[in-house]
Protein backbone atom coordinates (compact mmCIF):
# COMPACT_ATOMS: atom_id res chain seq x y z
CA UNK A 1 0.00 0.00 0.00
CA UNK A 2 1.42 3.38 -1.01
CA UNK A 3 1.47 6.54 1.07
CA UNK A 4 -1.24 7.92 -1.18
CA UNK A 5 -3.43 4.87 -0.49
CA UNK A 6 -2.92 5.22 3.25
CA UNK A 7 -3.76 8.91 3.17
CA UNK A 8 -6.87 8.24 1.09
CA UNK A 9 -8.03 5.58 3.54
CA UNK A 10 -7.53 7.88 6.53
CA UNK A 11 -9.35 10.72 4.82
CA UNK A 12 -12.21 8.39 3.90
CA UNK A 13 -12.54 7.24 7.53
CA UNK A 14 -12.44 10.86 8.68
CA UNK A 15 -15.20 11.76 6.23
CA UNK A 16 -17.34 8.87 7.53
CA UNK A 17 -16.95 10.12 11.10
CA UNK A 18 -17.85 13.61 9.94
CA UNK A 19 -21.04 12.29 8.35
CA UNK A 20 -21.93 10.57 11.62
CA UNK A 21 -21.65 13.89 13.45
CA UNK A 22 -23.52 15.74 10.73
CA UNK A 23 -26.77 15.80 12.71
CA UNK A 24 -27.62 18.44 15.29
CA UNK A 25 -29.53 15.85 17.35
CA UNK A 26 -26.42 13.66 17.59
CA UNK A 27 -24.27 16.55 18.73
CA UNK A 28 -26.93 17.43 21.30
CA UNK A 29 -26.92 13.83 22.53
CA UNK A 30 -23.13 13.85 22.85
CA UNK A 31 -23.17 17.14 24.75
CA UNK A 32 -25.77 15.69 27.12
CA UNK A 33 -23.91 12.40 27.59
CA UNK A 34 -20.75 14.39 28.31
CA UNK A 35 -22.43 15.60 31.52
CA UNK A 36 -22.66 11.95 32.66
CA UNK A 37 -23.98 8.57 31.52
CA UNK A 38 -27.72 8.21 31.09
CA UNK A 39 -30.35 5.84 29.72
CA UNK A 40 -31.93 6.32 26.30
CA UNK A 41 -35.23 7.24 27.99
CA UNK A 42 -33.60 10.04 29.98
CA UNK A 43 -31.58 11.22 26.99
CA UNK A 44 -34.79 11.43 24.98
CA UNK A 45 -36.40 13.58 27.67
CA UNK A 46 -33.44 15.93 27.94
CA UNK A 47 -32.99 16.41 24.19
CA UNK A 48 -36.65 16.50 23.21
CA UNK A 49 -36.43 13.34 21.11
CA UNK A 50 -38.69 10.31 21.11
CA UNK A 51 -37.12 7.17 22.54
CA UNK A 52 -37.10 5.56 19.09
CA UNK A 53 -35.45 8.58 17.48
CA UNK A 54 -32.88 8.97 20.26
CA UNK A 55 -32.09 5.25 20.07
CA UNK A 56 -31.53 5.44 16.32
CA UNK A 57 -29.10 8.35 16.64
CA UNK A 58 -27.31 6.65 19.53
CA UNK A 59 -26.76 3.52 17.46
CA UNK A 60 -25.05 5.57 14.76
CA UNK A 61 -22.85 7.20 17.40
CA UNK A 62 -22.08 3.83 18.97
CA UNK A 63 -21.04 2.23 15.69
CA UNK A 64 -18.63 5.11 15.11
CA UNK A 65 -17.21 4.76 18.63
CA UNK A 66 -18.44 8.11 19.91
CA UNK A 67 -20.47 6.45 22.69
CA UNK A 68 -20.28 3.21 24.63
CA UNK A 69 -22.87 1.34 26.67
CA UNK A 70 -23.09 -0.68 29.86
CA UNK A 71 -25.99 -2.55 31.38
CA UNK A 72 -27.34 -1.55 34.79
CA UNK A 73 -30.03 -4.09 35.61
CA UNK A 74 -32.66 -3.71 32.92
CA UNK A 75 -31.34 -0.34 31.77
CA UNK A 76 -28.69 0.35 29.17
CA UNK A 77 -26.62 3.41 30.03
CA UNK A 78 -24.72 5.47 27.47
CA UNK A 79 -21.39 7.17 28.11
CA UNK A 80 -18.79 8.85 25.90
CA UNK A 81 -16.53 6.51 23.96
CA UNK A 82 -12.79 6.17 24.42
CA UNK A 83 -10.59 8.74 22.80
CA UNK A 84 -10.75 12.54 22.56
CA UNK A 85 -14.51 12.85 22.02
CA UNK A 86 -14.83 15.83 24.37
CA UNK A 87 -11.86 17.50 22.75
CA UNK A 88 -13.51 17.04 19.36
CA UNK A 89 -16.76 18.62 20.60
CA UNK A 90 -14.77 21.51 22.07
CA UNK A 91 -12.89 22.03 18.80
CA UNK A 92 -16.16 22.07 16.86
CA UNK A 93 -17.64 24.67 19.22
CA UNK A 94 -14.53 26.81 18.92
CA UNK A 95 -14.72 26.72 15.15
CA UNK A 96 -18.39 27.68 15.30
CA UNK A 97 -17.43 30.61 17.50
CA UNK A 98 -14.81 31.59 14.94
CA UNK A 99 -17.53 31.55 12.31
CA UNK A 100 -20.11 33.07 14.66
CA UNK A 101 -21.50 35.46 12.06
CA UNK A 102 -22.85 32.39 10.29
CA UNK A 103 -24.99 31.03 13.13
CA UNK A 104 -27.42 33.87 13.64
CA UNK A 105 -29.00 35.79 16.47
CA UNK A 106 -29.00 32.97 19.03
CA UNK A 107 -25.26 33.13 19.59
CA UNK A 108 -25.28 36.91 19.46
CA UNK A 109 -27.91 36.91 22.19
CA UNK A 110 -26.02 34.28 24.19
CA UNK A 111 -22.82 36.28 23.96
CA UNK A 112 -24.68 39.38 25.12
CA UNK A 113 -25.89 37.50 28.17
CA UNK A 114 -22.48 35.99 28.88
CA UNK A 115 -20.90 39.43 28.78
CA UNK A 116 -23.29 40.70 31.45
CA UNK A 117 -21.09 39.40 34.26
CA UNK A 118 -17.39 39.04 34.96
CA UNK A 119 -15.88 35.68 34.07
CA UNK A 120 -12.88 33.71 35.27
CA UNK A 121 -10.91 31.33 33.07
CA UNK A 122 -10.17 27.71 33.93
CA UNK A 123 -6.48 28.54 34.44
CA UNK A 124 -7.30 31.45 36.74
CA UNK A 125 -9.66 29.27 38.73
CA UNK A 126 -7.01 26.58 39.23
CA UNK A 127 -4.69 29.18 40.75
CA UNK A 128 -7.46 30.47 43.02
CA UNK A 129 -8.24 26.93 44.14
CA UNK A 130 -4.60 26.37 45.04
CA UNK A 131 -4.86 29.42 47.28
CA UNK A 132 -8.14 28.08 48.76
CA UNK A 133 -9.57 31.49 47.91
CA UNK A 134 -12.88 30.57 46.26
CA UNK A 135 -16.12 28.72 46.88
CA UNK A 136 -17.29 26.69 43.87
CA UNK A 137 -21.01 26.84 43.14
CA UNK A 138 -22.63 24.37 40.74
CA UNK A 139 -25.98 25.79 39.62
CA UNK A 140 -27.00 22.83 37.43
CA UNK A 141 -29.64 20.31 38.46
CA UNK A 142 -29.06 17.78 41.23
CA UNK A 143 -29.02 15.03 38.60
CA UNK A 144 -26.21 16.66 36.61
CA UNK A 145 -24.27 17.41 39.79
CA UNK A 146 -24.49 13.77 40.90
CA UNK A 147 -23.19 12.54 37.54
CA UNK A 148 -20.10 14.74 37.76
CA UNK A 149 -18.97 18.05 39.23
CA UNK A 150 -15.88 20.07 40.07
CA UNK A 151 -14.20 18.79 43.25
CA UNK A 152 -15.60 20.36 46.37
CA UNK A 153 -18.35 22.27 44.56
CA UNK A 154 -21.56 23.11 46.40
CA UNK A 155 -24.71 22.33 44.43
CA UNK A 156 -27.53 24.87 44.55
CA UNK A 157 -29.72 24.68 41.42
CA UNK A 158 -30.47 28.13 40.06
CA UNK A 159 -34.18 27.95 40.93
CA UNK A 160 -33.26 27.32 44.61
CA UNK A 161 -30.58 30.01 44.88
CA UNK A 162 -32.76 32.73 46.38
CA UNK A 163 -33.95 30.50 49.22
CA UNK A 164 -30.49 29.05 50.00
CA UNK A 165 -28.31 32.16 50.08
CA UNK A 166 -27.50 31.49 53.74
CA UNK A 167 -25.42 28.47 52.66
CA UNK A 168 -22.94 30.73 50.84
CA UNK A 169 -20.05 32.57 52.54
CA UNK A 170 -20.33 36.33 52.78
CA UNK A 171 -16.56 36.94 52.90
CA UNK A 172 -15.38 34.50 50.20
CA UNK A 173 -15.27 34.84 46.44
CA UNK A 174 -17.87 32.61 44.75
CA UNK A 175 -17.27 31.08 41.31
CA UNK A 176 -20.47 29.74 39.76
CA UNK A 177 -20.48 27.35 36.81
CA UNK A 178 -22.95 25.45 34.66
CA UNK A 179 -22.84 23.18 31.59
CA UNK A 180 -20.91 24.73 28.77
CA UNK A 181 -20.01 27.90 26.87
CA UNK A 182 -23.59 28.81 25.90
CA UNK A 183 -25.28 27.86 29.16
CA UNK A 184 -26.45 31.02 30.96
CA UNK A 185 -27.47 29.49 34.29
CA UNK A 186 -24.23 30.72 35.85
CA UNK A 187 -24.78 34.20 34.37
CA UNK A 188 -28.18 34.46 36.04
CA UNK A 189 -26.72 33.10 39.29
CA UNK A 190 -23.85 35.59 39.39
CA UNK A 191 -26.22 38.44 38.53
CA UNK A 192 -28.45 37.46 41.47
CA UNK A 193 -25.51 37.01 43.86
CA UNK A 194 -23.94 40.36 43.00
CA UNK A 195 -27.32 42.04 43.50
CA UNK A 196 -27.24 40.66 47.06
CA UNK A 197 -23.78 42.13 47.64
CA UNK A 198 -21.80 38.90 47.29
CA UNK A 199 -18.48 38.70 45.44
CA UNK A 200 -19.22 36.34 42.54
CA UNK A 201 -17.89 35.48 39.09
CA UNK A 202 -18.73 32.76 36.57
CA UNK A 203 -16.46 30.06 35.15
CA UNK A 204 -16.20 31.11 31.52
CA UNK A 205 -16.57 27.80 29.67
CA UNK A 206 -18.29 25.64 32.26
CA UNK A 207 -18.18 22.01 33.23
CA UNK A 208 -17.55 20.52 29.78
CA UNK A 209 -14.38 22.55 29.28
CA UNK A 210 -13.13 21.46 32.69
CA UNK A 211 -13.80 17.81 31.87
CA UNK A 212 -12.32 18.09 28.37
CA UNK A 213 -9.09 19.37 29.92
CA UNK A 214 -8.78 16.08 31.82
CA UNK A 215 -9.14 17.72 35.22
CA UNK A 216 -10.47 15.88 38.26
CA UNK A 217 -14.23 15.38 38.51
CA UNK A 218 -16.20 14.09 41.49
CA UNK A 219 -19.38 12.01 41.33
CA UNK A 220 -21.99 10.96 43.87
Amino acid sequence: MTDHDIQSQILSETANLGRTLGQAHRLNLLETIAQGERSVERLGELTGLSIANASQHLQHLRRAGFVQTRRDGKRVLYRLGDGPVLELLTALRQYVEHQRTEIGAFVDDSRHQLNRVEGISRHQLLKRLEQEAVTLLDVRSEEEYALGHLPGALNIPLEELESRLAELPLDHEIVAYCRGPYCVLSVDAVTALCAKGLNARRLERGFLDWRAAGLSVETL
